[in-house]
């Protein structure tokens, strides 16, 4: 792999609170100055421009793993360490880091049992969840969004499709954070330890979980991925654990950053928050908008499996891509003064839910649940306000913040 040419992109500084805060000064910088930028810090190419990240996520010269074409020697990059393994069994027999034709395979199972059907039922759940957390957080006067609401709904919902028993659902959240850890860039050995401990212990439960469904089905969706085939295509155990893994990781990370960023955002723009709750029928257009304006996942990154030119970038096989979702979601090639948050924005295909053959599986879900916990908070507290500026969670590719303390 030839070593790239160095590029100056100082204001790339993902592990500064500061840069995490507000990224978006540096990405308009970024797209002024190029279209591919490498980065040494992380050892990855930054493309921030929305019209390259778009094609990128559906170029097959690209993807989310390597393994299964070369191995780590071959491809010029070093094994995990031993000690990871369990990390790296878990994730790498998931959707997201797998490519055609597992993927193509667990995908066409797993959506037999993720239908927008079993999703229409399950709605009616999910503006009953959310409005019994809206209450609560009413009757209290107020408190921390992110623990109050945003947290346990999505949590609550996952485990409720899942088949997970009430009286386990605190063990999830844990596990998750330990395992979505190793996502950010250049993870530490500690957060590799995590990732590993909850990884055994998350697969462990899920694996006797399985095997009660096995001999006493339900009505849950590991159920029904127990019971998903297409002739002999089947999902293996360790499939079936990496998927659970997986719904609950995305299902819930995502939604419950997307809940306190958006609110942070209304917060920060007060009068599109009073046009949000003088028309409360703009909160699917709302929705949208918050999601491009401040994406919960800022990067993708992506693996070259054969050359590709970027420009007049030639970016070799072994390389790795930074896809800056946060960037393209702010262009203004793309989006007419994309600084500016309009609730009513039309054509609004932000990249915040992917594109090609890893868009987000859970994306309906997604906007069930955000509409829902948006809605109860518009009715049931309409004068809600901010007690204290919010700070940031050190994570940047999974961004979001540490909490959000609110009164009614």
């Amino acid at each position: 792999m030839a070593t790239p040419a160095p590029a100056n992109v100082p204001e790339f500084s993902p592990w500064d609170p500061a840069f995490i805060a507000d990224p978006y000064p540096t990405y308009a910088q970024l797209r002024q100055e190029g279209r591919a930028h490498w980065y040494e810090p992380s050892r990855q190419w930054l493309i921030a421009r929305y019209a390259d990240v778009n094609a990128l996520l559906r170029d097959r010269r690209l993807g989310r793993t390597y393994l299964h074409r070369f191995p780590h020697q071959e491809f010029g990059r070093e094994p995990p360490p031993a000690y990871q393994e369990p990390f790296h069994t878990l994730n790498n027999n998931g959707l997201l880091d797998l490519e055609p034709p597992d993927h193509s395979r667990i995908r066409r199972l797993v959506t037999k049992a993720f239908t927008p059907r079993r999703l229409e039922l399950l709605t009616p759940t999910v503006e009953r969840l959310a409005s019994d957390l809206v209450t609560q957080l009413v009757q209290d006067g107020g408190g921390d969004l992110l623990t109050v609401v945003a947290e346990p709904l999505p949590v609550a919902v996952i485990a409720t499709m899942l088949g997970v028993p009430e009286a386990d659902r605190h063990l999830l959240r844990p596990w998750s954070a330990g395992i979505t850890g190793m996502f950010e860039l250049n993870p530490t050995e500690e957060s590799a330890r995590r990732a590993v401990q909850a990884s055994i212990e998350f697969s462990d439960y899920l694996r006797d979980l399985i095997r009660r469904r096995r001999t006493a089905p339900g009505e849950d969706l590991i159920t029904g991925l127990i019971a998903a085939h297409e002739q002999e295509d089947r999902l293996s155990e360790q499939e079936m654990i990496s998927t659970c893994v997986l719904l609950l990781n995305a299902g819930h990370e995502a939604t419950v950053n997307a809940t306190t960023t958006g609110w942070w955002t209304l917060f920060q723009h007060p009068d599109q928050l009073q046009r949000l709750r003088n028309e409360p029928e703009i909160l699917r257009s709302a929705i949208e908008e918050l999601l491009r304006f401040d994406t919960p996942l800022q990067m993708f990154e992506r693996w070259v499996l054969d050359d590709i030119e970027i420009g007049d970038t030639v970016i070799s096989r072994g390389n790795e891509l930074a896809l800056l979702f946060g960037s393209g979601n702010r262009d203004p090639e793309r989006f007419c003064e994309p600084d500016r948050l309009d609730l009513t924005r039309p054509d609004n295909r932000h990249l915040s839910f992917g594109a090609g053959i890893h868009f987000c599986l859970g994306a309906p879900l997604a906007r069930i649940e955000l509409t829902a916990s948006f809605g109860a908070l518009l009715r049931q507290a309409p004068d809600l306000r901010l007690v204290s500026e919010p700070r940031w969670k050190p994570g940047y590719i999974i961004r979001g913040l540490k909490e959000l303390l609110v009164e009614v």
